[in-house]
């Protein structure tokens, strides 16, 4: 046991997922065993940090009114409580986006000596912007990334639909690199659809990735540490209503979730015995998330989520629930081997 006493649970984000990110804390800090741990939820968004509840270890939670709120003191990350100073020893993090995604916020921490639960501040920014991460795994053997054609914000070619055309093919994925929740992706099938998902993507960063459509199945796995090795979960099969898993299929019920994914126990172990590579070749920490295709031409790698969701409804509780494990006990296990 590491002995932590005070865990804060940080969440909200500067981007569009803050209000996902919010769900995600408040779920967290409901599960993690009060019993053993004293839990302080800190909402961050813009540089303002508060207190917004918190629960001492073997009671009830207590919610603060916005306007009464105590700062947190990010000198010594503490907060003053009922006048006494608490002072955090370790992070739970769940904000979606930057700063929490991004390496900001594991940055922050690691300078003032603080654990964790997530990848640090190197892993955490080249696993969140998704060309970068593709470049780190682009050689590996066990899976496959599909061709793409990287932009900057100002310099986008002009004859960037005949690029696409002859090196990508119809359909395409234009997203943004640095971007969760599917905020700013479009499918674009035809080149007169072009300019405005490239518009759209932009929106939400500075760089763009256009992506070839890979025919198949979306699959995803989280993997974790449990102090004896890389564990991967059961894996999640998606079935999208939509063109594809797009915000409204992740968070407005436009899809199904099913796990155990309904793929023959070969396929299934291919995928967890991948993403646990991916994670240990990445050096990952915390619990991760990693989303793949599986096409009749292979294993194909999406991205990673190394803040995955967690509400109630969220994947990663859902793939905890059909491996048959308590949701704190696992809360717990991050908490202590991360």
């Amino acid at each position: 046991m590491k002995n932590y006493n005070n865990i804060a649970v940080i969440y909200g984000s500067d981007t569009s997922e803050w209000e996902v990110s919010i769900r995600s804390g408040e779920f967290t800090a409901s599960r993690i065993d009060g019993t053993r741990y004293a839990v302080y939820e800190v909402f961050a968004r813009f540089g303002k940090w508060e207190l917004a509840a918190y629960r001492s270890k073997n009671a009830m939670r207590v919610v603060l009114p916005e306007g009464s709120r105590p700062s947190i003191d990010r000198n010594d990350f503490s907060v003053i409580v009922e006048g006494k100073k608490i002072v955090f020893d370790y992070a739970y993090v769940m904000q979606h986006g930057a700063p929490g995604e991004n390496g900001l916020l594991q940055g922050y921490l690691e300078m003032i000596g603080v654990p964790c639960s997530s990848c640090s501040a190197f892993v955490s920014a080249i696993t969140f912007d998704k060309f970068s991460c593709k470049s780190y795994l682009k050689d590996v053997d066990f899976i496959k990334c599909a061709d793409d054609i990287f932009l900057r914000k100002g310099q986008v070619p002009a004859d960037l639909a005949e690029r696409i055309e002859s090196r990508l093919g119809w359909p395409v994925f234009v997203k943004p690199t640095d971007s969760g929740s599917s905020f700013g992706v479009t499918k674009v099938k035809t080149p007169e659809a072009l300019p405005a998902a490239v518009e759209y993507a932009f929106s939400e960063g500075n760089s763009v990735l256009v992506e070839g459509a890979i025919d198949g199945s979306e699959l995803q796995c989280a993997v974790y540490r449990d102090g004896e090795a890389i564990k991967a979960l059961p894996v999640i099969e998606i079935v999208s209503e939509n063109e594809f898993f797009d915000y409204d299929a992740k968070y407005k019920g436009l899809s199904q979730e099913i796990c155990p994914a309904r793929i023959s126990d070969e396929d299934t172990l291919m995928i967890q015995e991948a993403a646990k590579k991916i994670y240990a070749h990445m050096d990952c920490s915390g619990c991760v998330r990693i989303d793949f295709i599986l096409s009749a031409k292979g294993l194909y790698f999406l991205e990673i989520n190394t803040i995955p969701g967690m509400t109630a409804a969220s994947l990663v509780p859902k793939m905890v629930r059909t491996a048959g494990l308590d949701m704190t006990d696992f809360l717990t296990t991050i908490i202590e081997n991360s």
